[in-house]
């Protein structure tokens, strides 16, 4: 599939929900990807932004290709010092972290823009805050002076639509809830989904790089 098959998909999700297609951002996930697929299969096409997984990955990708780069994977803490090489943060997953990234904001002096990272399936596998942490994490963060919280980003189950959208669903409704306009949901396998059920960001790999 085609970068513009990919975005053709998300305008039709958005009119079956009533939405503005530009309402939602394609973040282009190039994990594994080399900097000529990249140029090939989404920078021919615009500037979109680009999202990585591993932060190593990424810095030696953005010696060679200028993008808005943003970090979808877990970051440890050890590599908070990077985050500011980054234009936004999916993965802000533990307090701790949030701690990390507070004193490189401060170091540095610049504001970070995170999203917290919400584990509504609850699965013991993944990263993130549980739905009932939500409520005093967020209110921690956005405490601290060198943070931006956007909005929420998940990453559901693997399953059928079932089991998938109602998580996306979910994440909406706390993003609102809590006043956060950005919701972060849906990869190759069920961005479709999420743009119906609010994803205002879709991080698609896969289906743009496999034919």
């Amino acid at each position: 599939m085609s970068l513009p098959e990919v975005l053709e998909r998300i305008a039709l999700a958005c009119r079956r929900a009533g939405r503005d297609p530009k309402e939602v951002r394609l973040v282009a996930v190039t994990k594994g990807r080399t900097v000529e697929e990249i140029r090939e299969k989404v920078l021919r096409y615009g500037a979109f932004p680009l999202g990585e997984s591993r932060v190593q990955e990424a810095l030696k990708k953005m010696e060679l290709l200028q993008a808005e780069w943003h970090l979808v994977g877990p970051l440890q803490r050890n590599k908070a010092k990077f985050a500011p090489r980054f234009h936004l943060i999916h993965s802000l997953d533990s307090l701790r972290l949030a701690e990390a990234l507070e004193g490189v904001g401060a170091k540095a002096g610049v504001r970070l823009r995170v999203l917290l990272e919400v584990n509504l399936g609850r699965e013991p596998q993944k990263h993130g805050f549980l739905e009932e942490e939500l409520p005093e994490a967020l209110a921690r963060v956005r405490e601290m002076p060198h943070l931006q919280v956007l909005g929420l980003m998940t990453v559901p189950p693997m399953g059928p639509e079932g089991v998938v959208r109602p998580i996306f669903r979910r994440l909406s409704l706390l993003a609102d809830r809590f006043g956060l306009p950005e919701r972060s949901m849906g990869m190759s396998q069920d961005y479709e989904w999420a743009v119906e059920e609010g994803a205002t960001m879709v991080r698609v790999g896969r289906a743009l790089f496999v034919d």
